[in-house]
């Protein structure tokens, strides 16, 4: 069963989701929160797998709510749900760490097969936005230390999971195991020091690792 969390100003949009998300069976959502500060308390006490946030909210904006959720529940994956789609905002969430960016838009089926990704660890981003944020920002960052550190392999791993591969296709395209491929993913979420597959790929774009339009 995965534990959901609701955060949202709104009540109807709160209803919404839970209407959405009570229609399946490994899904259930624990609490709900209309504004950051009241999220941060509500993620800290019932440890939920995954946050649905929104980013505009009163009292502590969903942003700020993020990185106090990843702060205090290391478990927690938090996934941005709102109606903006602006390059600034995705960066912005995803560094405070964020697992993905779905719109409010979003198809009930999508909203559901998001949330079971994230519970997964993999990567979630809103078709519309998946590359051209992280491309977008390429120019701000020095090269990551911790990038060299990788093994070629590692790094080839790496830049195929940038380029929205699976670890399955991942396996098919370097002639792997699934599970070696969930061992290299692994050995670089660790090197790097980030949570997910999201946050490596950011790391990969800020270092020039990868650069936009997909070149390496």
């Amino acid at each position: 069963m995965i534990d959901v969390l609701l955060a949202d100003d709104q009540a109807l949009v709160r209803a919404g989701l839970r209407m959405i998300l009570g229609a399946e069976d490994d899904l259930r959502v624990v609490g709900e929160a209309d504004d950051g500060v009241r999220a941060i308390a509500e993620a800290a006490r019932l440890l939920p797998d995954v946050v649905l946030m929104d980013l505009k909210m009163p009292r502590l904006d969903g942003i700020a709510a993020t990185r106090g959720i990843v702060a205090r529940c290391p478990g927690t994956r938090v996934v941005v749900l709102t109606t903006f789609d602006r390059d600034q905002l995705v960066y912005d969430a995803l560094v405070a760490g964020a697992t993905g960016f779905l719109l409010k838009d979003s198809p009930g089926e999508q909203l559901v097969g998001g949330i079971r990704a994230a519970h997964r660890g993999e990567e979630l981003l809103a078709p519309s936005i998946t590359r051209r944020l992280i491309a977008e920002f390429t120019r701000r960052a020095d090269r990551h230390p911790a990038v060299g550190t990788l093994t070629d392999r590692e790094q080839e791993v790496l830049l195929l999971a940038a380029r929205g591969l699976s670890n399955s296709e991942i396996a098919a395209e370097l002639f792997l195991s699934v599970e070696t491929v969930k061992t290299h993913v692994a050995r670089v979420l660790a090197k790097l020091g980030v949570r997910d597959r999201v946050q490596a790929v950011v790391v990969a774009y800020e270092s020039g690792l990868v650069r936009p339009g997909g070149r390496t």
